[in-house]
């Protein structure tokens, strides 16, 4: 009578184990999310940057941060069911600008980040890239108020089908978003009658300081 099948146990173990150590190495190697804080008019809204899974709009958004360009900008449209100019496919947005005075020194637009690459869906409290064409973005960014799944890939909000660049989100001040939100709009300005009236100042943004070891 033949033994029955033995498999490698010790092996199949081994190779388990140390597919979990490459795993864990993995995750422990990549870049943490970055935590930046935005002081407006109405109150601080405090970001989560995710390094990881968009690197470029995060590196860029971080580039535009770390020079302070958001220093003396505005929040300047807030797009709602009663005050939308396209019915077609409708979201609910707040959208930030860079100072309108370094206009002339913004670097140049970064290549489009698909929400299929980077696994970031706009799901509410989602901050993403604003932008014309595919790779055009540059400063602008926006904060999306509740799901909005047509701004991620395949999404019929622009025409071109490709989505916008998710690269993080709020993790405090969401009510501060929501106020800016409901705040008032005009009958006409840059964004017609989504448009901020009038805009909410952006007083600064920054990294908050981390604690050394020794504190």
């Amino acid at each position: 009578m033949k033994s029955p099948l033995r498999l490698p146990t010790l092996s199949i173990l081994g190779g388990v184990l140390g597919l979990f150590a490459g795993a864990l190495a993995a995750a422990e190697s990549a870049p943490k999310p970055a935590r930046v804080i935005f002081e407006t008019a109405l109150g601080r809204i405090t970001l989560e940057v995710d390094l990881a899974h968009a690197p470029v709009t995060s590196a860029n958004f971080l580039k535009y941060l770390d020079g302070k360009f958001y220093d003396g900008g505005v929040i300047n449209r807030a797009v709602r069911p009663d005050n939308t100019t396209r019915h077609d496919v409708e979201i609910q947005v707040i959208q930030l600008q860079s100072d309108e005075a370094r206009k002339g020194s913004l670097f140049p637009p970064i290549p489009l980040e698909r929400t299929t690459t980077t696994g970031l869906k706009h799901v509410n409290g989602v901050i993403s890239m604003a932008r014309g064409g595919a790779d055009t973005a540059t400063s602008s960014f926006f904060i999306t108020i509740g799901h909005q799944p047509s701004l991620d890939f395949g999404g019929q909000r622009n025409a071109d089908g490709q989505g916008f660049a998710a690269f993080g989100r709020v993790v405090e001040g969401l009510d501060v978003v929501k106020k800016i939100h409901t705040s008032r709009t005009g009958a006409s300005g840059l964004y017609g009658t989504e448009t901020l009236d009038p805009a909410i100042k952006i007083l600064r943004a920054y990294r908050p300081k981390q604690p050394s070891p020794a504190d």
